[in-house]
């Protein structure tokens, strides 16, 4: 066993001295007395020896929390909204508030920190935007974002036909763009340094691009031929823009060029002997509702009415084909969906009836079903600091899937074994490590 272990480490680190494998001899030799986990036992040697990248620890670590994520019974958010909740955004300046939009016009910000240092408590409403305010949306709020560089604005979208930049110190809007439908989806450029431009969705078939330093609408994008449910800027490039409408299409756009889109998503590739003429150049066979990026840009998800999600190549538009299987999606407006930030491999979570299904990014298979609202959910949030999902509904609630604590390693019990006594177990994050106990 110990020989295999030695060659399985020269394997993997080839340039590694000799020498320094023989130094973890002695830690190998008691491994492998205990030799019932060859895998684990290997993956312990890496760490413990030092050979394992900290980018990886952490991605792996990242990945088994998200695979066992579970709603949390000690953790509640504050229950603010009378009617469904549409969309939730957590700003990533902090990594501590989050705003939420619902179907009764009012949004709320909610202090996702721990201040009691308790085990149990309840993330507390510390703002509201309510329906006795006179700036309050006067129909449902359809999206909600906070301003990619600073915590002090936040931007609002509505069935009310209007889109509101929030000063969130004062809670009155700062400026506000009137259309002529009902506006489905608005979204702000989460690495632009260049421009401070708005893409929103309305009725009209042309997407809008609304400046925020002019306070004006400075430019339409033309192509599609239907209402416009979902816009994404790319994490990547601050000019590419992503476009999907109930028109079954999905455009991406150089927003610095004035002529038309630069391609649009077909899922067929553009092998005609598989579609009809009316559905060429079409990324579903029914309304495309949502889009998502991944963190890296370098990848496109879209949801459809076609009970579909489609992976696409960003940059040549290409689908991936992964098969998600069927992807239950009955909502007749924008889906708030999310992915993974971190983990080895990535993860999808996708609103599906009651539930939130998790699905692996590249494989399509199904890992579970976080089951726990009573009625149909609209959004969900992932927390990619600690690696938790937000997710609200029409049942009014906002409910926190938290990973599971991991279990204490085999050697660190040995270890405070040997010290004599046990340690509690308490939460790392609750514990103080800037106080001594003299204090």
């Amino acid at each position: 066993m110990l020989l295999f272990c030695l060659i399985l480490i020269n394997m993997t680190y080839p340039s590694m001295t000799f020498a320094r494998v023989c130094s973890n001899i002695y830690f190998l030799n008691d491994l492998c007395r205990h030799a019932l986990l060859p895998l684990q036992m290997f993956f312990a040697i890496e760490r413990q020896s030092g050979l394992d990248d900290p980018v990886r620890l952490r991605r792996a670590e990242s990945t088994r929390r998200v695979l066992s994520l579970e709603l949390n019974h000690n953790r509640d958010v504050d229950r603010i909204h009378g009617n469904g909740i549409n969309t939730l955004d957590i700003e990533v300046i902090d990594g501590r508030y989050m705003l939420s939009g619902g179907s009764d016009g009012v949004i709320v910000i909610y202090d996702l920190e721990n201040n009691s240092k308790k085990p149990q408590y309840t993330c507390k409403a510390i703002c509201t935007v309510g329906r006795s305010s006179r700036h309050v949306h006067k129909f449902s709020v359809e999206t909600v974002q906070w301003y990619p560089h600073d915590t002090g604005m936040f931007v609002s979208s509505s069935f009310d036909k209007t889109m509101k930049v929030w000063d969130t110190e004062t809670l009155k809007p700062a400026e506000e763009f009137q259309f002529d439908g009902n506006v489905y989806c608005h979204h702000m450029s989460p690495v632009a340094r260049k421009h401070s431009l708005v893409a929103v969705g309305t009725k009209d078939p042309k997407v809008q691009l609304c400046d925020l330093k002019s306070g004006s609408r400075i430019h339409i994008l033309q192509g599609h031929r239907g209402e416009i449910l979902s816009v994404r800027w790319s994490p990547r490039y601050d000019h590419i823009l992503a476009t999907a409408s109930t028109d079954s299409r999905v455009h991406i756009w150089d927003v610095r060029r004035a002529s038309g889109s630069l391609f649009t998503l077909d899922q067929h590739n553009g092998d005609k002997s598989k579609t009809s003429s009316e559905a060429v150049n079409t990324a579903h066979n029914g309304r495309v509702n949502g889009l998502c990026f991944t963190a890296d840009g370098l990848h496109l998800l879209t949801t459809g009415t076609d009970d579909r999600m489609r992976l696409w190549n960003s940059a040549t538009g290409e689908n991936t084909l992964v098969n998600y299987g069927k992807v239950v999606n009955e909502s007749r407006k924008g889906l708030k969906f999310t992915v993974s930030r971190g983990c080895s491999p990535e993860f999808v979570f996708v609103p599906c009836g009651s539930s939130v299904a998790v699905y692996g990014l590249h494989s399509g298979e199904l890992i579970t079903m976080l089951r726990g609202h009573y009625n149909n959910v609209d959004c969900c949030e992932f927390h990619p600091d600690y690696q938790e999902l937000y997710s609200g509904g029409k049942d009014c609630n906002i409910l926190a899937w938290v990973p599971v604590l991991r279990q204490p390693d085999i050697e660190d019990e040995e270890t405070n074994s040997k010290r004599g006594g046990t340690q509690a177990a308490i939460n790392p994050a609750f514990e103080d490590a800037w106080s001594s106990d003299e204090d």
